[in-house]
């Protein structure tokens, strides 16, 4: 089976590439070659870029008091573990006065690191980040793999309450999902929205079936339409009758 996620607004769409980037370099950083640890610093330029919008800290703080909120509502409910709520609701507790007590701007502190940014300067123009153009950059990357793995992890340390966060909301907003068993009729498939919208949208089917799904969603109606997976550089419909499961993801 393969599973695609479609955010339905820009505040879930900013998460999941947030965790995406935060997913991609920690495989970078955990290896010891120094092309790895290239490819970890250039996601961390993307990190910073993505974590700089001015409401991101302010909205994970609300989200998780919210859940906070939601979620203590659920004592002495029989059919929940109070371990498991208590677990929950201390990493919320936790990961919100991380939260709190970042100050200033998200990244500042990279971005007054003249090194870095004139590295993150370079590396957007093809091949600029060779050993000529870059001759600290390349001193740097011939030392011991631990010594750079431990300045990733000290580059990369201001945004790991942000990081805690999105995981939270994210895992919160996944396990709170209902699985509709469908089928797109010649490919295509449409269903009107409840009175809760979903945040995301999961799309899993067969991965012997050569389609991909499109989907184009709005608080009325869901529109999903499959296909083919041709590498095509325009889309076609694959006009087959495709069988998927449809999560909505809903946060409470």
């Amino acid at each position: 089976m393969i599973s695609y996620e479609f955010p339905i607004n820009e505040k879930v769409r900013t998460l999941l590439r947030l965790e995406d980037l935060f997913t991609r370099i920690e495989h970078f950083i955990e290896q010891g070659n120094s092309k790895d640890h290239h490819a970890a610093l250039i996601t961390l330029f993307e990190i910073l870029e993505v974590a700089c919008r001015a409401d991101l800290k302010s909205e994970l703080l609300q989200e998780l008091e919210r859940q906070k909120r939601a979620l203590s509502g659920l004592h002495n409910n029989p059919a929940i573990s109070e371990d498991a709520l208590k677990t929950i609701l201390d990493e919320i507790d936790r990961t919100s006065a991380e939260l709190f007590a970042m100050t200033g701007k998200i990244g500042q502190r990279l971005r007054e690191n003249e090194w870095l940014m004139g590295i993150k300067q370079r590396a957007v123009m093809p091949g600029g980040t060779c050993e000529f153009d870059l001759p600290s950059y390349h001193y740097w990357q011939c030392q011991e793999a631990d010594t750079r793995r431990k300045d990733l992890r000290a580059w990369l340390a201001p945004f790991i309450p942000l990081h805690a966060g999105l995981k939270i909301i994210l895992r919160l907003l996944r396990e709170n999902g209902k699985v509709l068993h469908l089928v797109a009729r010649h490919g295509t498939f449409q269903q009107m929205q409840g009175a809760r919208i979903a945040q995301i949208l999961r799309v899993r089917l067969d991965s012997g079936l050569a389609c991909i799904p499109e989907i184009s969603a709005n608080k009325y109606a869901i529109n999903i339409r499959f296909v083919n997976a041709d590498y095509a550089p325009k889309s076609t419909l694959f006009e087959q009758d495709v069988p998927f499961e449809l999560t909505f993801c809903i946060l409470s």
